[in-house]
């Protein structure tokens, strides 16, 4: 033996690498004791070297007929003869699932005798001839690239008499596929049995490399150095007779997540009918006779236990006997994967394998309304999508086309969703911009007035959009030769930055479900994490608590912009007023109301940042620098920050004093302004702190912290600033996606802390361990990666802001690092 294969009974279950998913489930349930078809598995090994040397491994063959001789003993039939004929299933598994990507084959193992002599065991010429023609196909189609036979097949087969005699029914039905298959290709299917499966195996091999393998890799992010293993496996036949059939059950229901069985079973069939949707099957609580469902639901719920997990099981029946043949964690949809943890949970799993089984991708599904992906995939694929602009505000919305905010409005409060199609926005959009359930524009990038307004509201926005002509004057929309009339229904994805025309189902999953509330509760537990929750607007602020946010974090600039005050700061600035001399007044006003809904909790504020690198246009950053230089720098007007103080300080007072509130100023990277800035606040009522945005103000974190009340580190713009990056372009997909498919990156700095932030977030780290009396917390922007957090927690900070939508994912992302999933 050279090694490469293993039969179900000695294999290590532990060993999916080797094993594959298949292989490792069908070990697994071989030494439970179950009833599985016996068989053995070529591991990936000789897959991978398959594949490098576009040669059969040395060995390989000898190995695969010396396990075959095994196998004959053990089921007491012959491979290629009789009395008893033994056919194989060749199947591949990989140590990732991938259904439907890689190629099987049933019924190995036919050649005339065989035929005969299983006519003779069965009494069933036409179930011989089925086998015949449905072997014939599948090798036919995967192993020379072959097409269906056709209707013409099935129809001699169906002319078959049962009892007929097995010899010539061989020959006429293996003559007919042989013809079809000459006509198709010119190619023939050997009649050996050993070189049928020496070449089926060599087919599984080569279909780890197909095109839709390979896809589907890119697509779920499968490494694609793995291989597969090959599982052979004695045949069960499930279309041998009316107490025979074949199933797939879920031991819970993967769409709704909720317990019992679910799934479906078609008798008088084999696997293959189940799935390919040629055949209606029945539900399984209703298809099976009573002993065998009783006997499926008792094994499906022991096989849950043990995995700990909700599993996707197929079975055949062959003559009222159960067998099964494959197990495997069941995909499942976002709302049934919050569920199925939770109820796991509830039952007494540990907290651990609950959480495995969840993952914070599934949590921002769950938590956002969404359109149907089937739909969407054949609006792209139709004539529906309009344009593709740039996105600016995730969301997937769908809405009645407006084209002014006055309408905008008007509709929104008669009920009507709109989307609000603008040239560009201005200060005079906001209230159609507040009104809207999505926002697009022609011109204007990520940091433009739409973009920003957006982002601080958590409106769906696309903007750039450049194709799109906004004609107000005949109230419609042109983009090429196609009009839209104001009124249209459009949808609008904010995170691909697509525009179709017409609605899509969406869905609306309730994201503070008692299922989700439970769940995060433990992770949050078991994390012993804060996370703070970014709010612009006292609505905000009850969603933030139903996130389960410890407290809250905002800016001055985004509460400007989101109430329209921002773009008249900005021109006074411009103009012949100071600009200043209001923004105690503005402060005090639209912070108030903030203030009251936050009750006692706290409230972190980020001052106005006149330099910020997302807000560029519509800050008119360098007009503003020209004519006033010093608001480049952090405390260069100290005047601007006592009036924030002080408008905060009034808030405070107005709204009842019970939050605990603090002003953190940007940039901040030396003691000398962190004292600078406790004296600004000393006597206010509201602390004061430093958001950290520079590799100089991480190392000095300790000094800064303590001087100060609190201090936040920018992971987004501390790693884009120690790649050479603006912090803007952590948040998009290109020009990055292009550039680490170039290999110019070893890691990806959007999912992954690089090696030298995590060197200044240690110092930042320690920073927090000397100085108790300073809160220290990160900043974080966008998406957070499950590896991010994990990577962010072993460095030991438990205190996070996040965007309000990221509340939920994050709380969870915690919970699995804490526990090591």
């Amino acid at each position: 033996m050279t090694g490469l294969t293993l039969t179900f009974t000695e294999a290590d279950p532990a060993d999916v690498d080797r094993l594959g998913g298949k292989g490792a489930g069908l070990a697994r349930m071989t030494q439970q004791g179950l009833r599985v078809p016996p068989g053995y598995v070529i591991g990936t090994d000789a897959c991978r070297s398959y594949l490098a040397e576009k040669a059969v491994p040395g060995g390989l063959v000898d190995e695969v007929f010396a396990r075959l001789t095994e196998l004959e003993a053990a089921t007491g039939k012959a491979f290629g003869g009789g009395p008893v004929p033994l056919l194989l299933s060749v199947r591949s598994g990989a140590p990732v699932s991938m259904p439907g990507m890689m190629d099987t084959i049933l019924n190995l193992g036919l050649d005339r005798g065989a035929a005969v002599a299983l006519a003779e065991a069965t009494g069933d010429a036409r179930f011989v001839a089925d086998l015949v023609a449905r072997f014939h196909a599948m090798y036919a189609e995967t192993v020379l690239d072959a097409l269906d036979p056709g209707a013409g097949i099935d129809a001699l087969v169906e002319a078959v008499d049962p009892g007929e005699d097995a010899g010539p029914v061989y020959d006429r039905v293996w003559a007919a596929c042989e013809q079809a298959l000459a006509d198709d290709t010119g190619d023939s299917v050997p009649d050996d049995p050993r070189a049928q499966l020496v070449g089926a195996i060599e087919a599984v091999f080569r279909s780890w490399n197909t095109r839709r393998a390979r896809t589907y890799r890119d697509h779920h992010g499968i490494p694609h150095d793995l291989g597969t293993a090959v599982v052979v496996q004695s045949m069960v036949f499930g279309n041998l007779s009316a107490d025979s059939g074949s199933g797939v059950v879920f031991t819970r229901n993967p769409v709704t997540g909720e317990p019992g069985l679910f799934g479906e079973y078609l008798a008088h069939s084999q696997g293959e009918d189940v799935v390919a949707g040629t055949r209606t099957p029945d539900p399984v609580t209703e298809a099976l006779a009573p002993d065998v469902l009783d006997e499926l639901r008792t094994t499906c719920d022991d096989l849950e236990r043990n995995h700990g997990d909700v599993l996707d099981i197929e079975f055949t029946v062959e003559r009222s006997a159960l067998y099964f043949l494959q197990v495997r964690s069941a995909k499942r949809t976002a709302e049934a994967a919050v569920r199925i943890a939770a109820d796991l949970a509830s039952e007494g799993l540990p907290l651990e394998q609950a959480l495995r089984h969840v993952t914070p991708a599934q949590i921002r599904q769950v938590q956002r309304p969404g359109f149907d992906d089937a739909e969407v995939e054949r609006a792209r694929a139709g004539d529906r999508l309009l344009t593709t602009g740039i996105g600016a505000c995730p969301g997937q919305v769908s809405g009645a086309l407006v084209l002014d905010s006055d309408r905008a409005k008007e509709q929104a409060d008669a009920g009507r969703p709109v989307i609000l199609a603008r040239p560009v926005t201005s200060p005079a959009d906001l209230h159609g911009m507040i009104a809207a359930q999505g926002i697009v524009t022609a011109t204007g990038g990520s940091t433009s007035h739409a973009a920003v307004v957006a982002r601080a509201l958590g409106t769906t926005c696309v903007v750039g959009a450049s194709e799109i002509v906004v004609d107000e004057s005949a109230r419609t929309v042109r983009v090429g030769d196609r009009t839209l009339a104001e009124g249209d229904e459009v949808s609008l994805d904010g995170a691909s930055g697509e525009l179709f025309a017409g609605g899509f189902t969406t869905s609306t999953p309730a994201a503070a479900t008692a299922a989700l509330g439970e769940l995060l509760g433990l992770a949050a537990g078991a994390s012993g994490c804060a996370v703070l929750s970014r709010v612009t607007l006292p609505a905000d602020v009850a969603a933030a608590r139903d996130a389960g946010a410890a407290g809250l974090v905002t800016a001055v600039d985004d509460v400007l912009a989101a109430t329209g005050h921002l773009d008249g700061l900005v021109a006074s600035l411009l103009g012949d007023g100071d600009g200043i001399d209001r923004i105690a007044d503005l402060v005090a006003q639209e912070f108030t109301p903030i203030l009251e809904a936050a009750g006692d909790g706290e409230v972190g504020v980020r001052a106005i940042d006149l330099v910020a690198d997302e807000a560029r246009e519509l800050l008119q950053q360098t007009a503003v620098t020209t004519r006033h230089p010093e608001l480049s720098v952090p405390l260069g007007r100290p005047a601007l920050i006592e009036a924030q103080l002080s408008g905060l300080a009034r808030a405070l007072a107005d709204s009842g004093g019970r939050a605990t509130v603090h002003l953190a100023v940007r940039h901040l990277s030396d003691p000398a302004e962190a004292r600078a800035l406790r004296a600004l606040g000393e006597g206010t009522g509201i602390g004061v702190g430093a958001y950290l945005t520079s590799p100089r103000g991480a190392l000095g974190a300790g000094a800064i912290a303590e001087a100060g009340d609190v201090v936040w580190l920018e992971v987004r713009a501390v790693q884009a600033a120690m790649f050479g990056l603006p912090a803007r372009q952590l948040l998009t997909a290109e020009p990055l996606d292009g550039y680490l498919a170039r290999g110019m990156l070893s890691c990806d700095p959007r999912t992954t802390v690089d090696p030298s932030v995590q060197t200044l977030l240690a110092h930042v780290a320690d920073a927090a361990a000397a100085v108790p009396g300073c809160r220290v917390g990160l900043r974080l922007s966008g998406e957070v990666s499950q590896e991010a957090a994990g990577q962010l927690l072993g460095l030991g900070f438990r205190r996070f802001a996040v965007d309000a939508a990221e509340t939920r994912p994050l709380v969870l992302a915690l919970g699995r690092a804490a526990l090591g999933v």
